[in-house]
């Protein structure tokens, strides 16, 4: 459509410019033959009459109704005329000249022509001091023919012009597009089991990137499932000690060690629901990680948190202060920044005397920078280096199972981030539970 709009554009342009061209060179041929009346135009002695002392050079003036005509009007009515007019007069409009200024008019109709294209001067001669008009006109048609030639002739040139175009870019399109037919083709071949990847030789450099792309997530697939079966694996080796536990103790239950052995049910039971959980987010974040368009809000994920914490610590009158940049966004699923989060608000609150502090900000375009911090007893390096490991707790002076820093250090290395234990700031002297994670991408 652009390229019929250009060319339609480009015809009445062209064509407008040729007309232009002829109307000059017209014009200029008539304005010669202007400066040839005017030179050979005399008052002849002794009358005083007008004359002319030679023949204008073109023929067509000797012609009868040639198309090619002048004209002199002097004073009192007397007028000279060319051949070609015949018995024919020009009937000019009123116009007022001065001396050798030339106008332009369009007449019509001539003697023998729709229309006239006319040219006039007004001289007043050395031995005279009356105004002469002079006039010279040819036929319009001189104009319009050619440039109706040029313009169809134009039209049918900017007509195939058009057509080659059109299959210029109808064997564009199907050589552009030829290496989408193959991509398709392998596409179809990985999908069917042929191969595991793309073909990345002798293709094309604008469709290399997406090959490498599509490669990239095959991998990623690869990746994701492999990831699983371990995670699936890890999950059935876990359960699996617990279960044989579970069915010594169902065997060995008697009425006499039945309330013995609740407790140890119930923690065996716990210790497995942990597990699940454990690895069930490790799924998760590794389904998620990578993924296009995954983003959530620390803002809202930190508020929640906060308000639950405040509820359930109420009787101790903790203080939870939370300092987030704004825009902060977290590149993965909500339920795995609010595990990793809630485990370490969560300790904080049990450790914490009076006050925890929430802190977030952006690293760069890529990574956030996520701090918990408690006014609690705080760990010594040694100790800080032993966690987070499975199992391993401070003491058991709180409830747990020793997984919760475990969990959230397996869920920030799946998303590529790390957790850091430190010394809280100075005005707290607790612990420092640091988050680096990615950030998600506008």
């Amino acid at each position: 459509m652009w390229v019929a709009c250009a060319l339609v554009a480009a015809n009445v342009i062209l064509a407008d410019l040729f007309r232009e061209h002829v109307q000059r060179r017209v014009e200029a041929e008539l304005e010669t033959h202007l400066d040839q009346l005017t030179a050979m135009l005399e008052t002849a002695a002794p009358d005083g009459r007008l004359r002319l002392v030679g023949e204008l050079s073109d023929p067509r003036f000797r012609r009868p109704l040639s198309g090619l005509y002048w004209q002199v009007d002097g004073p009192g009515g007397e007028r000279l005329r060319s051949r070609s007019l015949w018995d024919q007069v020009l009937t000019l409009p009123p116009d007022t000249l001065t001396d050798g200024e030339v106008h332009r008019h369009d007449l019509g109709p001539g003697p023998a022509e729709p229309r006239l294209v006319v040219l006039e001067r007004s001289v007043v001669l050395p031995d005279g001091t009356t105004p002469v008009r002079l006039t010279v006109a040819a036929d319009a048609r001189l104009v319009d023919e050619p440039a109706a030639a040029f313009a169809r002739t134009l039209a049918l040139s900017l007509a195939v012009l058009g057509l080659a175009l059109l299959a210029a870019a109808v064997v564009q399109v199907e050589v552009g597009l030829r290496p989408l037919a193959r991509l398709r083709r392998e596409l179809a071949a990985v999908r069917g089991g042929l191969h595991r990847r793309f073909a990345t030789t002798a293709v094309p450099i604008e469709v290399e990137p997406l090959t490498q792309d599509l490669n990239l997530l095959l991998e990623h697939s690869e990746a994701v499932l492999a990831r699983a079966r371990v995670q699936a694996g890890n999950l059935a080796h876990a359960l699996k000690a617990d279960l044989t536990v579970l069915a010594n103790e169902v065997r060995e239950l008697a009425p006499a060690n039945v309330a013995e052995a609740a407790p140890r049910l119930e923690a065996r039971l716990e210790r497995m629901r942990r597990h699940l959980d454990h690895h069930m987010a490790r799924a998760r974040a590794a389904a998620a990680r990578g993924v296009p368009g995954v983003g959530t809000e620390v803002t809202t994920v930190v508020a929640g948190l906060t308000r639950t914490l405040e509820r359930l610590h109420a009787e101790r009158g903790l203080a939870i202060e939370v300092s987030l940049s704004d825009g902060l966004r977290f590149g993965g699923e909500r339920e795995d920044l609010q595990e990793m989060l809630g485990n370490l608000m969560d300790n904080a609150c049990k450790w914490a005397r009076r006050r925890v502090r929430v802190a977030g900000r952006a690293e760069g375009r890529d990574t956030l920078l996520l701090a918990v911090e408690d006014d609690g007893p705080g760990l010594p390096a040694e100790r800080r280096a032993a966690l987070p490991v499975p199992g391993v707790r401070l003491d058991e002076s709180v409830p747990g199972t020793g997984l919760g820093l475990a969990v959230v250090r397996d869920l920030a290395e799946l998303y590529g981030g790390a957790l850091r234990l430190d010394e809280a700031e100075v005005g707290l002297g607790g612990l420092r539970a640091e988050l680096r994670l990615p950030a998600a991408r506008g």
